[in-house]
């Protein structure tokens, strides 16, 4: 068995890199290799075989830490490793082996990392080495999991300074033991209040790495239907009490500005800990269900659910109990002004499933590897990049009012009104008369009998043949925060890096 690899003249940068290289190939060809000599001037090794001629010996170059391949016998004689595991492919060997893979991926696994060096090198590791490797490659790359946990008040400090107004603050229990974590960016506070629909969702979801724990998350909705990310935390486990505190975090964030919010509607599942929650520190919050979980019940649930009028709600239930009367026992538990539209109070936009859980579980799949100052990292990565797309994406749109998605349904909304009957009252009071019914709308106030510019915060197909009857533009009558203005006023500020990159090292 001769090498290629390795021949008369060739250099490597220093010892070190000469020593590691070597390694490789005796593990690349299935041999032991053991070292005669290695010091700052020299390194010299042959194979542990006996009998076996093969041998290398390397030489530092004169005023320079280059090392040069003096002497090679290439030609092996013996059999080489028989066992599985190359006693040289240790966990040192497997943590530098994989680095710069687990610096673009995290996630890398021990059994892709197995399968890679059995590729490579055939069965040179175990599945304990594989893992081992990683978690020092990790700890080497990142940091390790309890430095981590240390450095977390540099971190909420230096969060607090480069992005004044954020909220970021860590929270230890007995023992000076990890319990709580939260943090939400001015410019994530800033787009809310000035800009977002008055709507949030609350979600969680577990975290599954060296340390449990979970990760909370408060979310708002932007003008285009897409969720902005506005407070999260990870907290040592999900309980009634966590719930409670991050939302007195939240609570907190809005700050002065709660007196001249509109009314918040809060969406969330239906967890003892969420309900008791939102009631002690949203008491003025309309706070609906998630359907998410009912997604087994009959389709007549589903439309009882969008049901805009009280009568279509009634009539659809009735179809209900007459398939079954355990529906009553349901709506005892469950009652109608949580989940129905026609009986909700606040606004949900079209929200009956939580859209956060996605973003909570894309967020943990891919940081819950990391120590937890990373994972935060990667979090702010996730918002600063989505942030800057989006706002990249709204300077291109050419719409003027409306961004393109609100464009788009009151378009639809303008297309049915074509055959609709206006029959005008006053000023500003219509009848809207349709083969399948009558509607009033009250184009001042922007409400319609038929409830969907109410649930919907955009002119409904009656509303809209209300306005064209008048000259008015369909378009000025949405919500506001379906505007182009609203939508590039909510990416308005940016998520700002820290100053300095080694701003935490030095209090490691």
């Amino acid at each position: 068995m001769a090498s290629s690899s390795l021949v008369i003249g060739q250099e490597f940068a220093d010892v070190e890199t000469c020593r590691r290289s070597l390694k490789d190939i005796s593990i690349a060809l299935h041999f032991d290799l053991r070292v005669v000599k290695s010091d700052r001037g020299r390194f010299i090794a042959k194979c542990s075989e006996e009998g076996c001629p093969w041998h290398v010996h390397a030489a530092k170059c004169p005023g320079v830490p280059t090392f040069m391949i003096r002497t090679l016998r290439a030609e092996h004689t013996c059999a080489g490793v028989l066992n599985h595991y190359h006693q040289q492919a240790d966990v040192g060997w497997v943590a530098r082996s994989v680095e710069a893979r687990l610096r673009d991926n995290p996630q890398y696994k021990p059994k892709e990392i197995l399968q890679d060096i059995r590729a490579h090198h055939g069965d040179a590791v175990s599945y304990m080495q594989a893992w081992r490797g990683k978690e020092r490659s990790m700890a080497a790359v990142h940091g390790t999991f309890e430095e981590g946990y240390s450095l977390l008040p540099a971190y909420c400090e230096q969060v607090r300074k480069t992005n004044p107004g954020s909220i970021a603050s860590v929270f230890v229990g007995h023992e000076n033991h990890f319990q709580r974590l939260v943090v939400s960016y001015s410019a994530s506070i800033y787009g809310f209040i000035k800009s977002c629909r008055p709507l949030l969702e609350l979600d969680r979801t577990q975290l599954r790495g060296k340390y449990l724990g979970s990760l909370l998350c408060a979310a708002a909705v932007d003008a285009e239907d897409t969720l902005f990310p506005l407070a999260f935390a990870i907290v040592d486990s999900e309980s009634d009490e966590n719930w409670m505190w991050f939302l007195s975090e939240l609570r907190k964030l809005f700050g002065v500005n709660t007196e001249s919010m509109p009314r918040l509607t809060i969406l969330s599942d239906r967890q003892r800990g969420i309900l008791e929650a939102v009631e002690t520190h949203f008491p003025s919050a309309f706070h609906g269900f998630c359907l998410r979980h009912d997604a087994k019940l009959v389709n007549i649930f589903w439309s009882a659910v969008y049901a805009l009028t009280a009568v279509e709600f009634e009539s659809k239930i009735s179809e209900m109990v007459e398939i079954s009367q355990d529906v009553l026992q349901w709506f005892h538990h469950f009652p109608p002004r949580l989940w129905a539209v026609a009986h909700f109070e606040g606004v949900r936009y079209g929200h009956f499933t939580l859209g956060v859980t996605e973003i909570l579980h894309n967020w943990a799949r891919e940081g819950q590897e990391l120590p937890i100052v990373q994972m935060m990292e990667h979090i702010r990565h996730q918002l600063t990049s989505g942030y800057r797309d989006r706002r990249n994406m709204g300077m291109s749109w050419n719409s003027s009012i409306l961004v393109p998605s609100a464009e788009k349904r009151i378009a639809e909304a303008i297309a049915d009104s074509r055959c609709y009957q206006v029959l005008r009252a006053n000023e500003i009071e219509f009848e809207i008369v349709s083969t399948e019914r009558t509607s009033i709308v009250d184009i001042r106030s922007r409400v319609c009998s038929c409830c969907r510019c109410q649930i919907y915060g955009l002119p409904c197909a009656h509303a809209a043949a209300a306005l064209i009857s008048c000259g008015l533009n369909v378009q000025l009558f949405a919500e506001r925060c379906f505007t182009m203005a609203s939508y590039l006023e909510t990416y308005g500020e940016i998520i700002k890096p820290y100053s300095r990159q080694d701003s935490l090292e030095g209090t490691r």
